[in-house]
């Protein structure tokens, strides 16, 4: 967690993943790619980035600048916020549409974590679906933290990571341990067993077990949870735990239906206000 990605549209949300980044970063020593996107029209962009509406004399130029000028000082006050001092932040504009600027400059500048705020109370399933978020999280081939609430201190001591027992994707718990490591959380490994998917307890126990074979575990638990789907079983044995965030492992559109499929009753809606981190397969 040493170069943070967060990117911002310098709403609350936005600030509440920031505050996140500044606590990870002050922790572990790291700094913060803080980036808005300026979603202009392509005409406004080309003319920006070549400068041919100058010798044009466009009237587009005026309307791209005034943008970020404003930009600029939206990034100005927030540098200024008291949780940020210490910390070492790479403020960046980019023109781009928001998934394809937040994937360039992850990778452009060596990214090990992107964190995104989200809306709390569209639930679990709608924090990822028809959204940059879900995109990103689709998409992007590093960690990605779902911040939905504020967190005066991210400190988290247990960490649910949800499986599905795939053997090919057990690089994802290798992962998820390094992060239950790096924040000094206990890591609590749960396979949800569904009537669709069902397995005996033996069968379940002999799942994880394989699982696990080989990933030199040390803080851990392994746990087998019934419920109706699969996502409620998440939100209802970290519940159960009272655990600080959840993790799971993601695998393109497939990958994010697998793990949302099906409704979700209100009374869990409200409940699924915890932090996610997802991991790509």
């Amino acid at each position: 967690m040493k170069r943070i990605l967060v990117p911002t549209d310098f709403s609350p949300l936005a600030e509440r993943a920031l505050k996140v980044a500044a606590q990870l970063a002050k922790k572990f020593n790291g700094e913060i790619y803080l980036l808005h996107m300026l979603e202009l029209p392509l005409q406004l962009v080309q003319s920006t980035a070549s400068g041919s509406a100058v010798a044009s004399g466009s009237q587009n130029l005026p309307e791209a600048l005034f943008f970020m000028k404003l930009a600029k000082k939206r990034f100005s006050e927030i540098l200024e916020e008291p949780f940020l001092q210490g910390i070492k932040v790479h403020e960046t504009v980019e023109f781009h549409q928001a998934f394809d600027g937040i994937m360039e400059v992850s990778e452009e500048h060596n990214c090990d974590l992107i964190i995104m705020g989200s809306h709390g109370a569209t639930g679990f399933k709608e924090m990822f679906i028809g959204s940059n978020t879900e995109k990103v999280v689709r998409n992007s081939t590093i960690p990605v933290l779902v911040i939905k609430n504020e967190h005066d201190d991210f400190n988290i001591n247990n960490f649910v990571f949800a499986t599905d027992c795939n053997i090919k994707n057990k690089h994802t718990l290798s992962k998820a341990k390094r992060f239950a490591e790096r924040i000094d959380a206990k890591l609590h490994i749960v396979y949800i067993n569904t009537a669709n998917n069902f397995m005996t307890s033996d069968e379940a126990h002999n799942c994880l077990h394989d699982f696990i074979e080989g990933a030199e575990l040390n803080d851990y638990s392994l746990n087998i949870y019934n419920d109706v789907t699969v996502e409620k079983g998440i939100l209802n044995f970290t519940l159960s735990i009272n655990a600080g965030l959840i993790g799971i492992s993601t695998h393109g559109r497939k990958g994010l239906a697998h793990f949302f499929n099906g409704s979700i009753s209100e009374d869990l809606v409200n409940h699924a206000n915890l932090p996610v981190i997802t991991f790509k397969i």
